[in-house]
């Protein structure tokens, strides 16, 4: 089969389309062939080795494909494979993979494509949806509450801003000027970064408080939003891992399940929440994809096609 691979570290140029032997479906597992496979900041860490480098694996003894989340057609059953068929439509999540035109997974990584949903929007839909959730649910967002968003028209900050409006609460969505119609449009109340920041979100806010925050951007935003919020246990930070303990504040814990990928679905597929995809990519322009990814101030999602 045919995939967007590395062989060494690197920058984007390190990614090109190869020929690798396809995968099969064992116990439990079910084969996808991909039509699409979003493109994500753990895809991106992963070529430049800052993450699963393995001790002795610093030049790759075999390719690695990235790619953590995809859509595609069920081509395989595995024995034990229970609710899945031939031909069944499907989106879902691993770790990598996904930049390929086949891809091996559990039965329980995936979950079942609404006619509604297109391709480009069911590929890179499972890891930003599902992170927003899990940050929500563990900040404790419900009705009432106000939710400050760092990077709130990015992939996860977009869809977090319309699951705090599901769940009644007001959002705050800190981004640049460009996307603040964009979050209007979605139920926020836009913010501009720089000087005054911290004065135009009290007043922003609906009652002068902010509840919760989930930051996506870091860095110094990061430590003066501090300041607007009284319990730091319900600030979140979806990228500064390593100063989160510090800070004393949360980091997202690994629960992903096709049970919370499904409700999300469902979501979409009822009209409750939208995806925005900013750009689309063939497989064998991965390379230019993530060269665009790390260019930043990107709105929604970027997703490449395979099939």
């Amino acid at each position: 089969m045919r995939a967007a691979a590395i062989a060494e570290y690197g920058g984007p140029e390190v990614l090109r389309l190869i020929e690798v032997d396809e995968p099969h479906a064992g116990a439990g597992q079910v084969r996808v062939r991909v039509k699409a496979a979003g493109v994500q900041p753990f895809d991106v860490a992963v070529v430049a080795g800052q993450i699963l480098r393995e001790e002795g694996d610093r030049d790759l003894a075999t390719p690695r494909i990235p790619g953590n989340e995809f859509a595609g057609v069920v081509d395989e059953v595995g024995d034990g494979a229970a609710g899945f068929a031939v031909g069944d439509e499907v989106l879902g999540f691993g770790t990598l993979n996904a930049y390929g035109e086949y891809i091996v997974v559990g039965a329980d990584q995936i979950c079942r494509k609404p006619a509604n949903m297109p391709w480009v929007v069911a590929g890179g839909f499972s890891a930003a949806a599902q992170t927003a959730d899990i940050a929500l649910k563990e900040l404790r967002v419900g009705a009432g509450d106000t939710v400050l968003i760092h990077g709130a028209a990015g992939a996860v900050g977009h869809v977090a801003v319309q699951l705090c409006r599901i769940r009644g609460a007001d959002v705050v969505g800190a981004a640049r000027p460009a996307h603040h119609d964009f979050l209007r449009s979605l139920g926020a109340v836009p913010v501009g970064y720089g000087a005054g920041f911290l004065d135009r979100v009290r007043q922003a806010a609906p009652r002068g408080v902010v509840d919760a925050c989930l930051d996506g951007v870091g860095g110094d935003t990061l430590d003066d939003s501090l300041r607007l919020i009284s319990d730091r246990s319900r600030t979140l930070t979806l990228v500064e891992h390593e100063k989160a303990p510090r800070l004393g504040i949360r980091v997202t814990p690994r629960a992903r399940s096709a049970e919370r990928l499904a409700e999300l679905v469902a979501h979409y597929a009822e009209g409750r929440l939208a995806f925005d995809i900013l750009e689309t990519y063939p497989l064998a322009d991965a390379a230019e994809a993530h060269r665009r990814y790390r260019a930043r101030n990107i709105r929604g999602k970027l997703v490449l096609t395979v099939g």
